[in-house]
């Protein structure tokens, strides 16, 4: 059986996550005012299911006709 491991004690999963933890809390904090103004994307979406199912009504209208 192969060790797909690497070297052992090279690796330390702790220090990694503590230093992402790290970075994430010293992360500017002016990304958080930016979902407040998010209605154009949701607009979009709306926009966008509606097209498909219109499509859909119209490809079934088509094969069923």
């Amino acid at each position: 059986m192969a060790n797909n491991q690497g070297p052992q004690g090279n690796h330390d999963p702790a220090g990694s996550t503590q230093m992402f933890r790290a970075f994430v809390d010293d992360a500017p904090q002016s990304r958080q005012a930016a979902p407040a103004a998010s209605s154009g994307p949701r607009i979009g979406l709306i926009v966008g299911v509606v097209v498909a199912v219109a499509v859909v009504a119209a490809v079934a209208w088509l094969a069923l006709g």
